[in-house]
């Protein structure tokens, strides 16, 4: 295992297939990316008291920090940090044991606190903070601090979503066609 992908307790991230994680990003303990998700430099993910889901095409962009909830008496669960497909997630975000749905695009630095669920089809602002347990609605723009919908998405931004998603998945297989030239 490399030293940017950690065990804890026994139990070592997972990557699918076309996977991409930074040498520079540090992933502890129980993790898994889906199939062509990416996780750039700097970005510390902590599975280490719940576990961490990131799915199909989702990537977590330079800076971000990705933790979860302990599960406890009062909170059986805990609050894993779950993240479903087509997500982006922009530079420096915080995410805390919460919820994300598919097609959905996180602004830079927003911060998404424990029990918070955003449903697909959603775009969080940038600097904008998602209290504890709030749930955004799919279909609209969500911005400030504490976050409040703006608008519905119109058509232009819904088709934007899986595209930003691909733009990563493209990116991502450049970086591991130039990791595996320079390893001929």
């Amino acid at each position: 295992m490399s030293s940017h992908l950690r065990t804890y307790q026994g139990i070592c991230p997972t990557l699918a297939e076309g996977t991409y994680v930074d040498s520079a990003a540090i992933l502890v303990g129980d993790i898994h990316l889906d199939v062509d998700s990416s996780v750039w430099p700097l970005v510390a993910a902590r599975g280490d008291v719940n576990h961490i889901r990131i799915g199909k095409r989702s990537n977590v962009q330079d800076g971000c920090i990705l933790h979860v909830t302990r599960k406890s008496a009062a909170k059986p669960d805990g609050h894993p940090l779950i993240i479903g497909d087509d997500v982006t997630i922009g530079h420096k975000a915080m995410l805390h044991g919460c919820q994300l749905g598919h097609r959905i695009l996180i602004g830079m630095g927003a911060i998404i606190l424990d029990g918070a669920v955003i449903e697909d089809d959603v775009i969080l602002g940038a600097g904008s903070l998602v209290p504890p347990n709030k749930v955004l609605q799919s279909g609209y723009l969500y911005v400030g601090s504490p976050c409040k919908q703006s608008r519905p998405l119109t058509a232009a931004e819904l088709a934007f979503l899986p595209q930003s998603a691909e733009n990563y998945v493209v990116l991502k297989n450049e970086y591991l066609a130039d990791l595996a030239s320079r390893s001929d």
